[in-house]
């Protein structure tokens, strides 16, 4: 779906917790989460921690959305 969406001319930003299988389907964009069971926080950390954690993926993924890219790129930093 990842590749549709983009040939529209909408850029996609796939956050995924297995890097291998984006790239397996072809998304232009990756971002890497954080674990399978929690994907975007980690239930761990303190509310403060985690809210930080969240943040810092979505701002990484808007920055991603913002970068133009010539084949599959993963954001990992």
């Amino acid at each position: 779906m990842v590749k549709e969406i983009e040939r529209a001319g909408i850029p996609v930003v796939h956050i995924c917790t297995v890097v291998p299988i984006s790239l397996t389907v072809g998304a232009n964009r990756i971002v890497p989460a954080i674990a399978i069971p929690h994907p975007l926080g980690n239930p761990a950390l303190s509310m403060q921690e985690e809210k930080k954690l969240r943040r810092g993926i979505v701002l990484k993924a808007l920055k991603a959305l913002q970068t133009e890219v010539h084949g599959q790129t993963v954001f990992d930093k």
